[in-house]
Protein backbone atom coordinates (compact mmCIF):
# COMPACT_ATOMS: atom_id res chain seq x y z
CA UNK A 1 0.00 0.00 0.00
CA UNK A 2 2.76 2.38 0.93
CA UNK A 3 4.63 1.66 -2.29
CA UNK A 4 1.52 2.39 -4.31
CA UNK A 5 1.14 5.76 -2.60
CA UNK A 6 4.80 6.48 -3.20
CA UNK A 7 4.30 5.78 -6.90
CA UNK A 8 1.34 8.20 -6.90
CA UNK A 9 3.45 10.77 -5.15
CA UNK A 10 6.27 10.28 -7.65
CA UNK A 11 4.26 12.03 -10.34
CA UNK A 12 5.18 15.46 -9.13
CA UNK A 13 6.78 18.29 -11.14
CA UNK A 14 10.18 16.78 -10.24
CA UNK A 15 9.14 13.44 -11.71
CA UNK A 16 7.75 15.12 -14.77
CA UNK A 17 11.12 16.77 -15.24
CA UNK A 18 12.79 13.40 -14.90
CA UNK A 19 10.51 11.95 -17.55
CA UNK A 20 11.36 14.84 -19.88
CA UNK A 21 15.05 14.21 -19.33
CA UNK A 22 14.52 10.54 -20.14
CA UNK A 23 12.72 11.44 -23.36
CA UNK A 24 15.44 13.93 -24.26
CA UNK A 25 18.12 11.24 -24.04
CA UNK A 26 16.08 8.73 -25.94
CA UNK A 27 15.62 11.23 -28.76
CA UNK A 28 19.29 12.13 -28.61
CA UNK A 29 20.45 8.53 -29.03
CA UNK A 30 17.90 7.91 -31.72
CA UNK A 31 19.04 10.93 -33.74
CA UNK A 32 22.63 9.79 -33.40
CA UNK A 33 21.84 6.53 -35.15
CA UNK A 34 22.27 4.49 -31.98
CA UNK A 35 19.88 2.14 -30.22
CA UNK A 36 17.48 3.73 -27.72
CA UNK A 37 18.11 3.06 -24.06
CA UNK A 38 15.22 3.51 -21.61
CA UNK A 39 15.60 4.77 -18.09
CA UNK A 40 13.21 3.13 -15.62
CA UNK A 41 11.59 5.39 -13.04
CA UNK A 42 11.57 2.50 -10.59
CA UNK A 43 15.14 1.34 -11.22
CA UNK A 44 17.55 4.26 -11.61
CA UNK A 45 20.52 3.70 -13.89
CA UNK A 46 23.76 2.64 -12.17
CA UNK A 47 26.84 4.77 -12.36
CA UNK A 48 28.50 2.71 -15.16
CA UNK A 49 25.57 3.60 -17.36
CA UNK A 50 26.84 7.17 -17.48
CA UNK A 51 30.15 6.10 -18.92
CA UNK A 52 28.39 3.74 -21.31
CA UNK A 53 26.19 6.56 -22.52
CA UNK A 54 29.30 8.62 -23.19
CA UNK A 55 30.88 5.83 -25.23
CA UNK A 56 27.74 5.35 -27.27
CA UNK A 57 27.82 8.92 -28.63
CA UNK A 58 31.20 9.24 -30.38
CA UNK A 59 29.78 11.66 -32.93
CA UNK A 60 28.83 14.20 -30.27
CA UNK A 61 31.08 17.10 -29.39
CA UNK A 62 32.83 17.25 -26.05
CA UNK A 63 30.32 19.87 -24.84
CA UNK A 64 27.36 17.72 -25.87
CA UNK A 65 28.88 14.66 -24.20
CA UNK A 66 29.35 16.69 -21.05
CA UNK A 67 25.68 17.78 -21.13
CA UNK A 68 24.62 14.18 -21.67
CA UNK A 69 26.66 13.00 -18.70
CA UNK A 70 25.17 15.78 -16.52
CA UNK A 71 21.66 14.84 -17.60
CA UNK A 72 22.25 11.21 -16.76
CA UNK A 73 23.59 12.33 -13.40
CA UNK A 74 20.40 14.28 -12.71
CA UNK A 75 18.36 11.22 -13.72
CA UNK A 76 20.35 9.08 -11.33
CA UNK A 77 19.88 11.54 -8.46
CA UNK A 78 16.13 11.87 -9.09
CA UNK A 79 15.76 8.13 -9.39
CA UNK A 80 17.55 7.55 -6.09
CA UNK A 81 15.36 10.17 -4.42
CA UNK A 82 12.20 8.47 -5.70
CA UNK A 83 13.48 5.08 -4.59
CA UNK A 84 14.13 6.50 -1.12
CA UNK A 85 10.64 7.98 -0.98
CA UNK A 86 9.23 4.61 -1.92
CA UNK A 87 11.05 2.92 0.93
CA UNK A 88 9.94 5.57 3.39
CA UNK A 89 6.33 5.37 2.23
CA UNK A 90 6.44 1.58 2.47
CA UNK A 91 6.82 1.94 6.24
CA UNK A 92 4.69 5.03 6.83
CA UNK A 93 1.85 4.23 4.39
CA UNK A 94 -0.01 7.52 4.41
CA UNK A 95 2.93 9.92 4.33
CA UNK A 96 3.34 10.16 0.57
CA UNK A 97 -0.29 10.81 -0.24
CA UNK A 98 -0.54 13.36 2.57
CA UNK A 99 2.56 15.15 1.27
CA UNK A 100 1.01 15.25 -2.17
CA UNK A 101 -2.24 16.70 -0.80
CA UNK A 102 -0.48 19.28 1.34
CA UNK A 103 1.81 20.34 -1.50
CA UNK A 104 -1.18 20.83 -3.81
CA UNK A 105 -3.12 22.66 -1.12
CA UNK A 106 -0.17 24.99 -0.52
CA UNK A 107 -0.36 26.09 -4.16
CA UNK A 108 -4.14 26.36 -3.99
CA UNK A 109 -4.17 28.32 -0.76
CA UNK A 110 -1.62 30.74 -2.15
CA UNK A 111 -3.72 31.34 -5.24
CA UNK A 112 -6.92 31.52 -3.20
CA UNK A 113 -5.66 34.28 -0.95
CA UNK A 114 -7.48 36.82 -3.10
CA UNK A 115 -10.72 34.92 -2.41
CA UNK A 116 -10.48 34.83 1.35
CA UNK A 117 -9.27 38.40 1.66
CA UNK A 118 -9.49 41.24 -0.80
CA UNK A 119 -6.54 43.44 -0.10
CA UNK A 120 -6.49 47.21 -0.36
CA UNK A 121 -4.38 49.98 1.06
CA UNK A 122 -5.94 49.58 4.51
CA UNK A 123 -5.38 45.80 4.79
CA UNK A 124 -7.96 43.01 4.65
CA UNK A 125 -11.63 43.17 3.83
CA UNK A 126 -14.43 40.67 4.47
CA UNK A 127 -14.52 37.10 3.19
CA UNK A 128 -16.52 36.77 -0.02
CA UNK A 129 -19.40 34.68 1.33
CA UNK A 130 -21.54 34.87 -1.80
CA UNK A 131 -19.52 32.90 -4.31
CA UNK A 132 -16.20 31.13 -4.74
CA UNK A 133 -14.37 31.81 -7.99
CA UNK A 134 -12.60 28.51 -7.44
CA UNK A 135 -15.80 26.53 -7.97
CA UNK A 136 -15.85 27.10 -11.72
CA UNK A 137 -12.97 24.67 -12.16
CA UNK A 138 -15.09 21.67 -11.09
CA UNK A 139 -18.35 20.00 -12.08
CA UNK A 140 -20.56 17.11 -10.99
CA UNK A 141 -19.96 13.85 -12.87
CA UNK A 142 -21.79 10.59 -12.20
CA UNK A 143 -22.00 8.91 -15.61
CA UNK A 144 -21.74 5.14 -15.83
CA UNK A 145 -18.36 3.75 -16.85
CA UNK A 146 -17.82 1.99 -20.22
CA UNK A 147 -17.74 -1.46 -18.54
CA UNK A 148 -20.80 -0.86 -16.40
CA UNK A 149 -23.14 -3.85 -16.72
CA UNK A 150 -26.85 -3.39 -17.32
CA UNK A 151 -29.36 -4.03 -14.57
CA UNK A 152 -30.35 -7.63 -13.92
CA UNK A 153 -33.88 -8.37 -15.12
CA UNK A 154 -36.53 -9.18 -12.52
CA UNK A 155 -36.81 -12.85 -13.55
CA UNK A 156 -33.05 -13.34 -13.45
CA UNK A 157 -32.42 -11.49 -10.19
CA UNK A 158 -31.45 -13.15 -6.91
CA UNK A 159 -34.72 -12.15 -5.24
CA UNK A 160 -36.73 -9.20 -3.98
CA UNK A 161 -35.24 -6.70 -1.54
CA UNK A 162 -37.58 -4.85 0.82
CA UNK A 163 -36.19 -1.78 2.60
CA UNK A 164 -37.67 -0.06 5.66
CA UNK A 165 -35.99 3.32 6.12
CA UNK A 166 -35.55 5.14 9.42
CA UNK A 167 -35.70 8.70 10.75
CA UNK A 168 -36.84 11.95 9.16
CA UNK A 169 -36.83 12.97 5.51
CA UNK A 170 -33.09 13.37 4.97
CA UNK A 171 -32.07 10.40 7.08
CA UNK A 172 -34.51 8.33 5.02
CA UNK A 173 -33.02 9.82 1.87
CA UNK A 174 -29.64 8.30 2.75
CA UNK A 175 -31.36 4.96 3.30
CA UNK A 176 -33.11 5.08 -0.09
CA UNK A 177 -29.85 5.99 -1.82
CA UNK A 178 -27.95 3.14 -0.20
CA UNK A 179 -30.84 0.71 -0.79
CA UNK A 180 -30.36 1.08 -4.55
CA UNK A 181 -26.63 0.43 -4.22
CA UNK A 182 -27.20 -2.64 -2.02
CA UNK A 183 -29.71 -4.02 -4.55
CA UNK A 184 -27.04 -3.57 -7.21
CA UNK A 185 -24.45 -5.38 -5.07
CA UNK A 186 -26.85 -8.30 -4.47
CA UNK A 187 -28.19 -8.42 -8.05
CA UNK A 188 -31.63 -8.12 -6.48
CA UNK A 189 -34.90 -6.57 -7.58
CA UNK A 190 -35.60 -3.56 -5.36
CA UNK A 191 -39.11 -2.93 -4.09
CA UNK A 192 -39.91 0.79 -3.67
CA UNK A 193 -38.63 1.55 -0.13
CA UNK A 194 -40.97 2.09 2.80
CA UNK A 195 -40.71 5.33 4.78
CA UNK A 196 -40.61 5.54 8.56
CA UNK A 197 -44.01 6.30 10.16
CA UNK A 198 -42.93 5.88 13.78
CA UNK A 199 -40.10 8.37 14.24
CA UNK A 200 -40.25 11.51 16.40
CA UNK A 201 -42.25 13.37 13.72
CA UNK A 202 -45.00 10.71 13.33
CA UNK A 203 -45.40 11.42 9.61
CA UNK A 204 -47.45 8.76 7.80
CA UNK A 205 -46.37 9.89 4.29
CA UNK A 206 -45.35 7.12 1.89
CA UNK A 207 -42.74 7.25 -0.86
CA UNK A 208 -45.30 8.27 -3.49
CA UNK A 209 -46.41 11.25 -1.38
CA UNK A 210 -42.93 12.80 -1.34
CA UNK A 211 -41.02 11.48 -4.37
CA UNK A 212 -41.94 10.99 -8.01
CA UNK A 213 -41.97 7.18 -8.01
CA UNK A 214 -42.32 6.77 -11.81
CA UNK A 215 -39.28 8.97 -12.41
CA UNK A 216 -37.36 7.11 -9.70
CA UNK A 217 -37.98 3.74 -11.34
CA UNK A 218 -37.34 4.83 -14.94
CA UNK A 219 -34.22 6.89 -14.25
CA UNK A 220 -32.51 3.98 -12.50
CA UNK A 221 -33.71 1.28 -14.93
CA UNK A 222 -30.17 0.74 -16.26
CA UNK A 223 -28.79 0.37 -12.74
CA UNK A 224 -31.34 -1.66 -10.80
CA UNK A 225 -34.73 -3.19 -11.57
CA UNK A 226 -37.30 -1.55 -9.28
CA UNK A 227 -40.90 -2.67 -8.73
CA UNK A 228 -43.71 -1.18 -6.66
CA UNK A 229 -44.43 -4.41 -4.77
CA UNK A 230 -43.54 -8.10 -4.68
CA UNK A 231 -45.70 -9.97 -7.23
CA UNK A 232 -48.65 -11.83 -5.71
CA UNK A 233 -47.63 -15.17 -7.22
CA UNK A 234 -44.23 -14.91 -5.55
CA UNK A 235 -45.82 -14.16 -2.19
CA UNK A 236 -48.23 -17.09 -2.55
CA UNK A 237 -45.43 -19.46 -3.43
CA UNK A 238 -43.50 -18.66 -0.24
CA UNK A 239 -43.79 -21.15 2.61
CA UNK A 240 -42.79 -18.55 5.20
CA UNK A 241 -43.23 -14.76 5.48
CA UNK A 242 -40.35 -12.55 4.24
CA UNK A 243 -37.23 -12.88 6.37
CA UNK A 244 -36.42 -9.70 8.32
CA UNK A 245 -32.99 -8.65 9.50
CA UNK A 246 -30.99 -5.57 10.45
CA UNK A 247 -27.43 -5.20 9.18
CA UNK A 248 -24.71 -3.40 11.19
CA UNK A 249 -24.03 0.25 10.50
CA UNK A 250 -21.63 1.10 7.66
CA UNK A 251 -21.33 -2.51 6.50
CA UNK A 252 -18.93 -3.26 3.67
CA UNK A 253 -20.15 -4.79 0.37
CA UNK A 254 -18.45 -8.04 1.42
CA UNK A 255 -20.81 -8.29 4.38
CA UNK A 256 -23.82 -8.14 2.09
CA UNK A 257 -22.32 -10.76 -0.22
CA UNK A 258 -21.33 -13.13 2.57
CA UNK A 259 -24.11 -12.64 5.13
CA UNK A 260 -27.16 -11.23 3.32
CA UNK A 261 -27.04 -12.82 -0.14
CA UNK A 262 -27.30 -16.47 1.07
CA UNK A 263 -30.49 -15.60 2.97
CA UNK A 264 -31.92 -13.76 -0.04
CA UNK A 265 -31.21 -16.75 -2.31
CA UNK A 266 -32.77 -19.14 0.17
CA UNK A 267 -35.89 -17.12 1.07
CA UNK A 268 -36.39 -15.24 -2.24
CA UNK A 269 -37.80 -12.16 -0.42
CA UNK A 270 -35.77 -10.33 2.25
CA UNK A 271 -36.52 -7.21 4.30
CA UNK A 272 -33.82 -4.96 5.83
CA UNK A 273 -35.10 -2.78 8.67
CA UNK A 274 -33.89 0.50 10.26
CA UNK A 275 -32.05 1.11 7.02
CA UNK A 276 -30.03 4.30 7.51
CA UNK A 277 -26.24 4.53 7.16
CA UNK A 278 -26.09 0.73 6.82
CA UNK A 279 -23.60 0.85 3.94
CA UNK A 280 -19.95 1.84 4.13
CA UNK A 281 -19.00 5.37 3.11
CA UNK A 282 -16.04 3.99 1.11
CA UNK A 283 -17.03 2.10 -2.03
CA UNK A 284 -15.52 1.73 -5.49
CA UNK A 285 -16.11 4.65 -7.85
CA UNK A 286 -18.88 3.00 -9.89
CA UNK A 287 -20.98 2.37 -6.77
CA UNK A 288 -20.26 5.87 -5.48
CA UNK A 289 -21.43 7.35 -8.76
CA UNK A 290 -24.57 5.26 -8.52
CA UNK A 291 -25.16 6.87 -5.13
CA UNK A 292 -24.94 10.27 -6.82
CA UNK A 293 -27.32 9.31 -9.61
CA UNK A 294 -29.87 8.25 -7.03
CA UNK A 295 -29.47 11.18 -4.65
CA UNK A 296 -29.01 14.04 -7.11
CA UNK A 297 -31.10 12.89 -10.08
CA UNK A 298 -33.51 10.03 -9.36
CA UNK A 299 -35.02 11.39 -6.14
CA UNK A 300 -37.29 14.14 -7.45
CA UNK A 301 -40.03 15.56 -5.26
CA UNK A 302 -43.66 15.24 -6.29
CA UNK A 303 -45.16 17.96 -8.48
CA UNK A 304 -47.09 19.61 -5.65
CA UNK A 305 -44.03 19.85 -3.37
CA UNK A 306 -41.76 21.01 -6.19
CA UNK A 307 -44.13 23.72 -7.39
CA UNK A 308 -44.67 25.20 -3.93
CA UNK A 309 -40.94 25.13 -3.20
CA UNK A 310 -40.20 26.98 -6.43
CA UNK A 311 -42.90 29.56 -5.65
CA UNK A 312 -41.16 30.38 -2.38
CA UNK A 313 -37.83 30.71 -4.20
CA UNK A 314 -39.38 33.14 -6.71
CA UNK A 315 -40.93 35.20 -3.92
CA UNK A 316 -37.54 35.52 -2.23
CA UNK A 317 -35.97 36.49 -5.57
CA UNK A 318 -38.57 39.21 -6.16
CA UNK A 319 -37.59 40.84 -2.88
CA UNK A 320 -33.84 40.45 -3.28
CA UNK A 321 -31.46 39.58 -6.10
CA UNK A 322 -29.75 37.08 -3.83
CA UNK A 323 -30.54 35.57 -0.46
CA UNK A 324 -29.19 33.09 2.04
CA UNK A 325 -30.97 30.12 3.58
CA UNK A 326 -30.24 29.30 7.22
CA UNK A 327 -31.03 25.79 8.38
CA UNK A 328 -31.68 25.94 12.12
CA UNK A 329 -31.77 22.65 13.98
CA UNK A 330 -32.89 23.92 17.35
CA UNK A 331 -35.75 21.58 18.17
CA UNK A 332 -36.05 20.25 21.73
CA UNK A 333 -35.13 16.69 20.71
CA UNK A 334 -32.05 17.90 18.84
CA UNK A 335 -30.77 19.87 21.81
CA UNK A 336 -31.54 17.06 24.25
CA UNK A 337 -29.69 14.55 22.05
CA UNK A 338 -26.63 16.80 21.87
CA UNK A 339 -26.25 16.91 25.66
CA UNK A 340 -25.72 20.68 25.52
CA UNK A 341 -27.01 23.44 27.80
CA UNK A 342 -28.27 26.84 26.65
CA UNK A 343 -28.84 28.78 29.86
CA UNK A 344 -32.47 27.92 30.54
CA UNK A 345 -31.90 26.88 34.16
CA UNK A 346 -33.53 23.91 35.89
CA UNK A 347 -36.54 24.05 33.57
CA UNK A 348 -34.34 23.41 30.51
CA UNK A 349 -32.33 20.69 32.26
CA UNK A 350 -35.46 18.84 33.38
CA UNK A 351 -37.06 19.02 29.94
CA UNK A 352 -33.95 17.75 28.16
CA UNK A 353 -33.44 14.97 30.72
CA UNK A 354 -36.98 13.71 30.07
CA UNK A 355 -36.48 13.75 26.29
CA UNK A 356 -33.15 11.90 26.56
CA UNK A 357 -34.95 8.91 28.07
CA UNK A 358 -36.08 8.04 24.52
CA UNK A 359 -32.54 6.92 23.70
CA UNK A 360 -31.61 4.27 26.22
CA UNK A 361 -28.01 4.00 25.01
CA UNK A 362 -27.12 7.71 25.23
CA UNK A 363 -24.23 8.28 27.67
CA UNK A 364 -24.15 11.02 30.29
CA UNK A 365 -22.45 14.03 28.76
CA UNK A 366 -20.86 17.17 30.14
CA UNK A 367 -22.51 20.17 28.49
CA UNK A 368 -19.36 22.25 28.95
CA UNK A 369 -17.12 19.59 27.41
CA UNK A 370 -19.48 19.05 24.49
CA UNK A 371 -19.42 22.77 23.74
CA UNK A 372 -15.62 22.84 23.83
CA UNK A 373 -15.55 19.90 21.43
CA UNK A 374 -17.78 21.80 19.00
CA UNK A 375 -20.66 19.36 19.32
CA UNK A 376 -23.30 21.90 20.35
CA UNK A 377 -25.50 23.46 17.64
CA UNK A 378 -25.13 27.23 17.44
CA UNK A 379 -28.01 29.26 18.84
CA UNK A 380 -29.91 31.49 16.38
CA UNK A 381 -28.17 34.50 17.95
CA UNK A 382 -24.72 32.91 17.46
CA UNK A 383 -25.57 32.18 13.84
CA UNK A 384 -26.48 35.84 13.38
CA UNK A 385 -23.23 36.99 14.98
CA UNK A 386 -21.22 34.68 12.74
CA UNK A 387 -22.93 35.95 9.59
CA UNK A 388 -22.50 39.61 10.51
CA UNK A 389 -18.85 39.00 11.38
CA UNK A 390 -18.29 37.32 8.01
CA UNK A 391 -19.56 40.44 6.26
CA UNK A 392 -23.29 40.08 5.67
CA UNK A 393 -25.03 43.43 6.08
CA UNK A 394 -28.18 43.73 8.17
CA UNK A 395 -30.25 44.33 5.01
CA UNK A 396 -29.43 40.82 3.73
CA UNK A 397 -32.49 38.69 3.06
CA UNK A 398 -32.54 35.37 4.87
CA UNK A 399 -34.84 32.38 4.68
CA UNK A 400 -35.11 30.29 7.86
CA UNK A 401 -35.53 26.56 7.26
CA UNK A 402 -36.49 24.95 10.54
CA UNK A 403 -38.97 22.95 12.50
CA UNK A 404 -40.03 23.77 16.03
CA UNK A 405 -37.57 26.18 17.68
CA UNK A 406 -36.94 25.60 21.37
CA UNK A 407 -38.01 28.78 23.14
CA UNK A 408 -40.06 29.98 20.15
CA UNK A 409 -40.06 33.67 19.21
CA UNK A 410 -37.99 34.60 22.25
CA UNK A 411 -35.10 32.46 20.91
CA UNK A 412 -35.44 33.86 17.37
CA UNK A 413 -35.69 37.55 18.36
CA UNK A 414 -31.90 38.26 18.49
CA UNK A 415 -31.42 36.80 14.99
CA UNK A 416 -34.37 38.79 13.67
CA UNK A 417 -32.86 42.01 15.12
CA UNK A 418 -29.56 41.29 13.36
CA UNK A 419 -31.37 40.52 10.06
CA UNK A 420 -34.79 42.24 9.84
CA UNK A 421 -35.43 40.79 6.34
CA UNK A 422 -36.33 37.49 7.95
CA UNK A 423 -38.66 34.99 6.25
CA UNK A 424 -39.99 31.47 6.76
CA UNK A 425 -42.20 29.21 4.65
CA UNK A 426 -45.10 30.07 6.94
CA UNK A 427 -44.62 33.79 6.22
CA UNK A 428 -44.28 33.32 2.46
CA UNK A 429 -47.14 30.87 1.87
CA UNK A 430 -49.63 30.80 4.71
CA UNK A 431 -52.69 29.54 2.76
CA UNK A 432 -50.84 27.40 0.23
CA UNK A 433 -48.99 25.67 3.03
CA UNK A 434 -52.09 24.39 4.84
CA UNK A 435 -52.36 21.05 2.96
CA UNK A 436 -48.77 20.25 3.98
CA UNK A 437 -48.96 21.23 7.65
CA UNK A 438 -49.87 17.77 9.04
CA UNK A 439 -46.83 16.21 7.32
CA UNK A 440 -43.42 17.13 8.70
CA UNK A 441 -41.50 15.36 5.90
CA UNK A 442 -43.33 17.32 3.20
CA UNK A 443 -42.64 20.56 5.05
CA UNK A 444 -38.97 19.54 5.29
CA UNK A 445 -38.97 18.89 1.52
CA UNK A 446 -40.14 22.47 0.88
CA UNK A 447 -37.32 23.81 3.09
CA UNK A 448 -34.93 21.54 1.20
CA UNK A 449 -35.90 23.06 -2.17
CA UNK A 450 -35.54 26.68 -1.01
CA UNK A 451 -32.24 25.93 0.74
CA UNK A 452 -30.88 24.21 -2.36
CA UNK A 453 -31.83 27.14 -4.60
CA UNK A 454 -30.40 29.81 -2.28
CA UNK A 455 -27.22 31.68 -3.14
CA UNK A 456 -25.70 30.75 0.20
CA UNK A 457 -26.66 27.91 2.50
CA UNK A 458 -25.79 28.20 6.19
CA UNK A 459 -26.26 25.62 8.90
CA UNK A 460 -25.94 25.73 12.68
CA UNK A 461 -25.29 21.98 13.00
CA UNK A 462 -23.91 18.94 11.24
CA UNK A 463 -27.12 16.94 11.03
CA UNK A 464 -28.56 14.97 8.14
CA UNK A 465 -30.12 17.83 6.16
CA UNK A 466 -26.94 19.88 6.54
CA UNK A 467 -24.82 16.99 5.20
CA UNK A 468 -27.15 16.03 2.36
CA UNK A 469 -27.49 19.63 1.14
CA UNK A 470 -23.75 20.30 1.50
CA UNK A 471 -23.03 17.31 -0.75
CA UNK A 472 -25.67 18.29 -3.28
CA UNK A 473 -24.45 21.88 -3.49
CA UNK A 474 -20.88 20.65 -4.04
CA UNK A 475 -22.10 18.40 -6.83
CA UNK A 476 -24.16 21.18 -8.40
CA UNK A 477 -21.25 23.59 -8.79
CA UNK A 478 -19.91 24.21 -5.30
CA UNK A 479 -22.52 26.77 -4.42
CA UNK A 480 -21.45 28.58 -1.28
CA UNK A 481 -22.19 26.45 1.81
CA UNK A 482 -21.14 27.73 5.23
CA UNK A 483 -20.90 25.32 8.13
CA UNK A 484 -19.70 26.73 11.43
CA UNK A 485 -16.35 25.71 12.86
CA UNK A 486 -18.15 25.23 16.17
CA UNK A 487 -15.08 23.97 18.03
CA UNK A 488 -13.21 27.25 17.57
CA UNK A 489 -16.23 29.55 17.46
CA UNK A 490 -17.51 28.39 20.86
CA UNK A 491 -14.51 29.95 22.61
CA UNK A 492 -15.02 33.18 20.64
CA UNK A 493 -18.67 33.43 21.58
CA UNK A 494 -17.85 32.92 25.24
CA UNK A 495 -15.25 35.71 25.09
CA UNK A 496 -17.35 37.99 22.85
CA UNK A 497 -17.61 40.84 25.39
CA UNK A 498 -13.87 40.83 26.05
CA UNK A 499 -12.99 42.20 22.59
CA UNK A 500 -14.23 44.89 20.25
CA UNK A 501 -16.27 44.09 17.16
CA UNK A 502 -13.38 44.51 14.72
CA UNK A 503 -11.26 41.98 16.60
CA UNK A 504 -14.18 39.57 16.94
CA UNK A 505 -14.98 39.83 13.22
CA UNK A 506 -11.37 39.20 12.25
CA UNK A 507 -11.20 36.10 14.46
CA UNK A 508 -14.47 34.70 13.08
CA UNK A 509 -13.17 35.03 9.53
CA UNK A 510 -10.00 33.24 10.54
CA UNK A 511 -12.01 30.42 12.17
CA UNK A 512 -14.19 29.95 9.10
CA UNK A 513 -11.39 29.43 6.60
CA UNK A 514 -11.85 25.88 5.38
CA UNK A 515 -15.54 25.84 6.36
CA UNK A 516 -16.96 27.76 3.41
CA UNK A 517 -17.74 24.93 0.98
CA UNK A 518 -14.70 25.27 -1.28
CA UNK A 519 -13.41 22.32 -3.34
CA UNK A 520 -10.09 21.88 -1.51
CA UNK A 521 -11.39 21.85 2.06
CA UNK A 522 -11.24 18.11 2.66
CA UNK A 523 -8.66 15.41 2.00
CA UNK A 524 -9.66 12.34 -0.07
CA UNK A 525 -11.26 9.54 1.87
CA UNK A 526 -12.25 11.68 4.87
CA UNK A 527 -15.78 12.50 5.93
CA UNK A 528 -19.15 11.02 5.01
CA UNK A 529 -19.67 10.49 1.29
CA UNK A 530 -23.12 12.07 1.39
CA UNK A 531 -21.46 15.31 2.53
CA UNK A 532 -18.30 15.03 0.40
CA UNK A 533 -19.13 13.08 -2.81
CA UNK A 534 -15.52 12.96 -4.03
CA UNK A 535 -15.99 10.33 -6.73
CA UNK A 536 -18.73 12.42 -8.38
CA UNK A 537 -16.81 15.68 -8.71
CA UNK A 538 -14.45 16.10 -11.65
CA UNK A 539 -11.93 18.70 -12.66
CA UNK A 540 -12.58 20.62 -15.85
CA UNK A 541 -10.03 20.13 -18.64
CA UNK A 542 -7.67 23.07 -18.92
CA UNK A 543 -8.84 23.82 -22.47
CA UNK A 544 -12.43 24.28 -21.22
CA UNK A 545 -11.23 26.71 -18.56
CA UNK A 546 -9.38 28.69 -21.23
CA UNK A 547 -12.52 28.81 -23.41
CA UNK A 548 -14.56 29.96 -20.43
CA UNK A 549 -12.06 32.74 -19.74
CA UNK A 550 -12.08 33.75 -23.40
CA UNK A 551 -15.88 34.05 -23.34
CA UNK A 552 -15.68 36.11 -20.16
CA UNK A 553 -13.15 38.46 -21.75
CA UNK A 554 -15.21 38.86 -24.93
CA UNK A 555 -18.41 39.52 -23.01
CA UNK A 556 -16.61 42.12 -20.96
CA UNK A 557 -15.19 43.76 -24.07
CA UNK A 558 -11.61 42.97 -23.12
CA UNK A 559 -8.72 41.81 -25.23
CA UNK A 560 -8.57 38.03 -25.53
CA UNK A 561 -6.16 36.56 -23.03
CA UNK A 562 -5.64 33.19 -21.36
CA UNK A 563 -5.55 34.67 -17.85
CA UNK A 564 -7.19 37.57 -16.14
CA UNK A 565 -4.30 39.90 -15.42
CA UNK A 566 -6.39 41.61 -12.76
CA UNK A 567 -6.43 38.33 -10.79
CA UNK A 568 -2.86 36.98 -10.62
CA UNK A 569 -4.00 34.36 -8.09
CA UNK A 570 -6.30 32.91 -10.76
CA UNK A 571 -3.33 32.38 -13.08
CA UNK A 572 -1.46 30.43 -10.42
CA UNK A 573 -4.59 28.41 -9.73
CA UNK A 574 -5.09 27.50 -13.39
CA UNK A 575 -1.43 26.54 -13.76
CA UNK A 576 -1.85 24.25 -10.77
CA UNK A 577 -4.92 22.66 -12.35
CA UNK A 578 -3.14 22.19 -15.67
CA UNK A 579 -0.33 20.33 -13.91
CA UNK A 580 -2.90 18.02 -12.37
CA UNK A 581 -4.84 17.26 -15.57
CA UNK A 582 -5.95 13.66 -15.71
CA UNK A 583 -6.80 13.55 -12.02
CA UNK A 584 -10.57 13.43 -12.04
CA UNK A 585 -11.06 13.01 -8.31
CA UNK A 586 -11.33 16.09 -6.19
CA UNK A 587 -9.07 16.56 -3.20
CA UNK A 588 -11.51 16.54 -0.35
CA UNK A 589 -11.54 15.25 3.24
CA UNK A 590 -12.13 16.19 6.86
CA UNK A 591 -10.46 15.27 10.08
CA UNK A 592 -13.61 15.67 12.15
CA UNK A 593 -15.96 12.79 12.95
CA UNK A 594 -19.26 14.50 13.65
CA UNK A 595 -22.14 12.70 15.28
CA UNK A 596 -25.23 11.96 13.24
CA UNK A 597 -28.08 13.74 14.97
CA UNK A 598 -31.61 12.37 14.56
CA UNK A 599 -33.29 13.92 11.53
Amino acid sequence: MGMVKAWRFSWTPATAKLALLQQHHQNGFSNGGEKKHELSLRSPAPAPAIAMATKMTPSLSQKERKQTVMSWSWSLVCGLMLFGLGLISLFTGHVASDLEWYSQRLVMNTSLSSFYTKRNGNGREAIDVWKSNYSKFYYGCSQRGPRYASAVKERSSNGYLLIATSGGLNQQRTGITDAVVVARILNATLVVPELDHHSYWKDDSDFIHIFDVDWFMSYLAKDVTIVRRVPEKVMRSMEKPPYTMRVPRKSEPEYYIEQVLPILLRRRVLQLTKFDYRLSSNLDDELQKLRCRVNYHALKFTKSIHELGQKLVMRMRKMAKRFIAVHLRFEPDMLAFSGCYYGGGDKERDEFAEIRKRWATLPDLSAEEERKRGKCPLTPYEVGLMLRALGFANDTYIYIASGEIYGGEETLRPLRELFPNFYTKEMLASEELKPFLPFSSRLAAIDYIVSDESDVFVTNNNGNMAKILAGRRRYMGHKRTIRPNAKRLSALFMARHQMNWETFSKKVKSCQKGFMGDPDEVKPGRGEFHEFPQACICQKPFKDIEKSNDRDHHSAGKTKSTYNVEKPGEKALQISIKRNMGKERLSLGDDEKDEVFPD
